[in-house]
């Protein structure tokens, strides 16, 4: 698939804020393209540089292929070319992984998202195999996610600094909440400046990009995404102030997930006007207190809900 992408440029999408969306589900728990669309809608207006599909908020490792094409397809065609789509091909194994990433291909997408391989362990000499062999499947760049706590893998300096000498390896995506690790990270770009390094983890979101990271992707920007835009914004401004004020808002925000992370986050949408709430099982959706205080948190943000719903 062709498409006009001289509206973007991986540098300022990369040092801007991409979320890292929910995938809103049907009754049959198959994902809803109106509310993907809206969804998409909601985070570019809020001023976000790019989409992030099928990663941890957007549940890809739990959808069947069916779904996970369907998500791709959909948001490529929402985005229309305004910003990049980064893949989540997130899978437990070099094989099923180069699979998610040739689905990716055919349905548009931009760049491709991978950790390191999971369910055993493997050691950084398979975790660069594992990329290379996603680079050879694949023309698409990819970035790098780090996330142990879900992989029970860490990618460690010495390994993200050999992958980071492949000019297609465009960055990482650091969600360990290690910051001094995160730093370590950024220590690459003195040997290749371009290198990009994202902040996932919402609570070190100020103190990172005023430490030299370039952008972030926030599961919380699906519900506020100009809030973190805001937070670039101050942080590019070096306005220390704002951005103490700011990640402070952040860490009020992060109320919403207090009783369940992904049902608090799907929830908020939900009340916003975007999908129906329903998480992918076998979580269940938040209950009537969580609800309760989604909704005043809401509240004191000043966000309301959508005019159309697309539950």
């Amino acid at each position: 698939m062709t498409r006009d992408r001289a509206a973007w440029s991986w540098d300022s999408a990369l040092s801007g804020v991409i979320p890292p969306l929910i995938t809103p589900l049907d009754t049959e728990q198959c994902p809803n393209p109106a509310a993907i669309a809206a969804l998409v809608e909601h985070v570019l207006i809020g001023g976000c540089t790019g989409l992030f599909v099928l990663g941890g908020c957007g549940a890809g490792p739990w959808l069947t292929s069916d779904d996970r094409e369907s998500v791709v397809r959909t948001t490529v065609r929402a985005a229309h070319s305004r910003c990049p789509v980064l893949v989540g091909v997130m899978m437990p194994s070099t094989r099923t992984t180069v699979a998610a990433a040739r689905c990716a291909v055919a349905g548009g997408a931009d760049a491709l998202v991978l950790t390191s391989p999971y369910y055993f362990d493997v050691d950084p000499a398979a975790q660069v195999r594992h990329v290379e062999a996603v680079l050879d499947a694949v023309d698409l760049p990819l970035l790098l996610y780090n996330i142990p706590q879900c992989t029970q893998q860490r990618l460690e300096k010495e390994t993200v600094t050999t992958l980071a000498r492949v000019p297609r390896v465009l960055g990482i995506k650091d969600s360990a909440g290690d910051f001094p690790a995160f730093l370590q990270f950024v220590g690459i770009k003195t040997q290749r400046p371009d290198f990009k390094v994202l902040q996932g983890n919402e609570p070190f979101m100020g103190p990172s990009l005023q430490h030299g990271g370039d952008g972030l992707i926030p599961g919380l920007a699906n519900v506020a995404p100009a809030l973190f835009t805001a937070l670039r914004h101050a942080a590019a401004a070096e306005d220390a102030p704002a951005c103490r004020q700011l990640q402070q808002k952040i860490v009020a925000l992060k109320e919403i997930e207090r009783d369940g992370w992904l049902p608090g986050l799907m929830g908020a949408c939900a009340i916003l006007g975007i999908g129906n709430g329903v998480p992918p099982m076998p979580y269940a959706p938040a209950a009537d207190d969580h609800l309760t205080v989604i909704r005043k948190v809401l509240a004191d943000f000043g966000l309301s809900p959508a005019a159309t719903s697309t539950g």
